[in-house]
């Protein structure tokens, strides 16, 4: 979760964070391409990912791109952090581009692909806003980490502060094969979703809630998008109703936060609190647990005066203040930042062992015929993971961003049934982390279930 997005382009040569010039040397080695039989497709999809992809890939053979032709294309968010001279500069360095070697995951909002730039193989990762426009673009030569060693250097040079598990899933219990500092609580950003989408599940185990139960969305729990400018129920007029297994996927899929507020409302905030107790070794730290809107307005409204008055209450008194002084603003006040504001204090937390077992939870959960529905409900996005679907025909992925948080968590099971859990959550307080962070650990994740499956 998060609200100041940091549009940019990552190639061989690093933007500063959240824009900014290159920097004129290169950030990523030369290395071995990444092996074909992680491939899922040869052809990039129908998709709004894949009209962008298609476009990115012929357009960049005859630079400069004309202003008309990039607003066209890029997202307002992505334009405001790097302006059209700075991405045809950036372009410009790119080797000449050749033939598609193929698509490793996609989704209708996002795909990893793998093309050629003069004679080296690259990733190239994309994702688009709601609108259908690019709000992420990441370039760079393709490789996945061969080493457990290989990937703790690749996230330790991330962020100073770094939590990583990969485990392996045996009747609902995680047992770590790799880690570092798997129990450390850190923030979470969206990946909290997890807890919510759990309580939900209980209520509809119990029989208070139904999947097809409808929800209003209203002006009170309207919240905002996340970086990636995805979510929609936020441009909903109030009134619109939505069904709790839409709200659920949307909150899942596309990280909608508005959707997750109206869940969290449904079930209610203190079911939520349970539900973090079973899954979480530190479940003090999410009390109260705070919506979304919540969160953006001590973050982002009168900061630091209105963050401190909450941070001066007692835990059992921090309700009554987000009723009292926080709900009632209007999220107009909230002024956005690119800078970490209060990521260690105001923010969702967990560890990678609390999220394995929330993905391990779920999976059981999912297994109950009323439960079924929770698969579905992570069948849409894949989190850009580069698996071959025919040995990984099960993904289930959340993750989360604001600025100085990322997060990356993923439930796989192979053709074989073994299910695996790989998740990963770097922090920094005082600065916003690099743009280029999330393709390094894509790579590192999908390096992990190689070495694990």
């Amino acid at each position: 979760m998060g609200w100041a997005a940091c549009g940019a382009i990552t190639t061989t040569f690093i933007l500063s964070s959240c824009g900014g010039s290159s920097s004129g040397s290169p950030a990523i080695a030369s290395v071995p391409s990444t092996s074909t039989t992680n491939l899922t497709s040869r052809t990039l999809p129908d998709n709004p990912a894949g009209t962008q992809l298609r476009w990115f890939l012929s357009s960049v053979a005859h630079l400069p791109l004309s202003q008309s032709e990039i607003d066209s294309h890029f997202d307002a968010l992505f334009l405001d952090e790097i302006s059209a001279a700075e991405i045809n500069e950036e372009l410009a360095q790119l080797p000449a581009p050749g033939p598609l070697v193929g698509v490793l995951s996609s989704s209708p909002t996002s795909l990893v692909a793998i093309t050629t730039f003069g004679s080296g193989r690259w990733n190239v990762t994309l994702s688009v806003d709601g609108s259908g426009l690019i709000g992420g673009l990441l370039l760079g030569p393709s490789a996945f980490p061969t080493s457990w060693s290989e990937i703790d250097r690749t996230l330790v040079a991330l962020a100073p502060n770094v939590s990583f598990l990969a485990a392996r899933v045996s009747k609902g219990s995680c047992l770590s094969i790799h880690q570092l500092a798997p129990s450390t609580p850190r923030p979470l950003a969206s990946e909290f979703k997890l807890f919510v989408l759990g309580a939900l599940a209980h209520q509809v185990a119990s029989g208070r809630v139904g999947w097809k139960q409808e929800l209003t969305v209203q002006d009170q729990l309207r919240s905002a998008g996340n970086p990636e400018g995805s979510g929609s129920l936020q441009f909903s007029p109030a009134g619109t109703k939505v069904s709790v297994q839409e709200t659920a996927t949307k909150m899942i899929s596309i990280s909608d936060n508005t959707a997750a507020d109206l869940l969290i409302n449904l079930v209610g905030r203190s079911s939520v609190e349970t539900q973090v107790r079973r899954w979480s070794s530190t479940p003090e730290l999410d009390v109260p647990f705070l919506t979304t809107r919540e969160a953006l307005l001590l973050h982002y409204a009168d900061f630091p005066i209105l963050a401190n008055a909450y941070l001066s209450r007692a835990p059992s008194g921090r309700e009554a203040f987000l009723s009292s002084s926080v709900d009632p603003l209007s999220l107009s006040e909230a002024q956005g930042s690119t800078e970490p504001r209060d990521i260690d204090k105001i923010e969702w937390f967990g560890s990678p062992d609390d999220i394995c077992r929330a993905f391990a939870g779920l999976q059981q959960l999912s297994r109950q015929p009323k439960l079924s529905p929770i698969a579905s409900v992570f069948s849409v996005d894949k989190g850009g993971l580069g698996l071959n679907t025919s040995e990984w025909p099960t993904v289930w992925f959340k993750g989360g961003s604001e600025p100085g948080v990322e997060t990356l968590g993923y439930l796989a099971t192979n053709s074989s049934g073994q299910t695996f859990v790989v998740s990963v959550m770097l922090s920094n307080a005082t600065a916003a982390l690099a743009p280029s962070a999330t393709g390094a650990l894509l790579e590192a994740v999908t390096g992990a279930f190689g070495l694990m499956g």
